[in-house]
């Protein structure tokens, strides 16, 4: 079986003043670690970085693969192209793994997904959203502000989290500036943070994370900003390890695979996925948002979840394979 693993070339350049470049870089890393995975399945495994559409038109018909591995993250450096990469595929008629182009865009879209959310009385955050400098707010503070259309939590620094109106338009100013999008207020709900991996379809959960606080400060916001993500030698990389799985009562473990479930199902989600929740503490589970598609790379999250599922990385990638040629058999 001839598999090409597709991602987005790099195009940024590397600017030490700007560490958002980090993510784009780990993608490198997911595709390679995806590649040995094909390697030792026997597939004839090809790596494939998508830079310029006519010229991937051409490449991908020439290689003629039987599956792509779809690990395309945004197009030309822009996140918000990533379901167009999807579509590509669909389009061409050839298999592809991971979710479809519509569940791509929904997850993208920060609001978008929140307002279908509400529309199934599943809890989020109360939110608002920021086109320019706001004069004054509806919500309490505190609260944490966000593009509203990428992932990987950029814009979402150590900072993130602001106490006063002087402070979140100071943020909202900087986000704007940087991004040249929407910015998404939201209610910071201090409490636990889970992260619900799941795969198949129809979906089961593999595994539940939590984030460890317990070496940030309780006077401090505990999130999991881009740095706690990113970078590895920064302190709050450092002081945020993931708990995988982690020991919670077996109610808490049933609510929180139920609302896992529930979004993954709502947002039309397949093959493989993470739910990023908060709870709050008269146990209310808030849900942040739907990752599709989450980093796969040996370190990643969902690679701890794999394995505290029981499974070997390299039959979760070839059973991701299978349920791709099934549906293209099943149109």
């Amino acid at each position: 079986m001839r598999i090409v693993i597709a991602y987005n070339a790099f195009v940024n350049k590397i600017d030490s003043a700007n560490s958002d470049f980090i993510s784009e870089i780990a993608v490198q890393e997911e595709v390679q670690t995806v590649h040995q995975a094909a390697l030792n399945l026997g597939f004839d495994a090809h790596c494939y970085a998508v830079s310029e559409l006519k010229k991937t038109i051409q490449d991908i018909y020439g290689t003629a693969p039987d599956v792509i591995f779809n690990l395309c993250e945004g197009f030309q450096g822009a996140a918000r192209f990533e379901m167009h990469l999807a579509a590509l595929w669909e389009l061409m008629h050839i298999p592809y793994t991971g979710n479809s182009p519509m569940t791509l865009g929904l997850a993208q879209d920060k609001i978008l997904t929140k307002r279908i959310l509400e529309s199934r009385k599943i809890y989020t955050p109360a939110y608002q959203v920021f086109k320019q400098i706001p004069e004054k707010i509806m919500l309490e503070f505190p609260l944490i502000a966000k593009p509203a259309q990428e992932d990987a939590s950029l814009g979402i620094d150590a900072h993130a989290v602001v106490y006063t109106m002087s402070q979140l338009v100071q943020s909202i100013e900087k986000l704007l500036e940087k991004y040249h999008q929407p910015i998404l207020v939201e209610r910071y709900i201090p409490g636990r943070e889970f992260n619900i991996s799941l795969m198949g379809n129809p979906p089961k959960v593999l595994a539940i994370s939590e984030i460890d606080f317990s070496s940030i400060p309780e006077t401090e916001p505990r999130i999991t900003s881009y740095e706690a993500k990113w970078l590895p030698d920064h302190p709050l990389y450092q002081k945020t390890p993931a708990l995988c799985p982690t020991q919670i009562p077996y109610d808490l473990k049933g609510r929180l695979e139920d609302v896992a479930i529930q979004v993954y199902t709502v947002l039309g989600g397949r093959d493989y996925g993470r739910v990023d929740t908060r709870m709050d503490s008269e146990g209310r589970i808030y849900v942040l948002e739907f990752n599709p598609n989450p980093d796969i790379s040996a370190d990643a999250g969902f690679s701890k979840a794999i394995r505290a599922a029981g499974l070997k990385y390299k039959d979760f990638i070839g059973e991701v394979v299978q349920i791709a040629m099934n549906r293209n058999n099943h149109g």
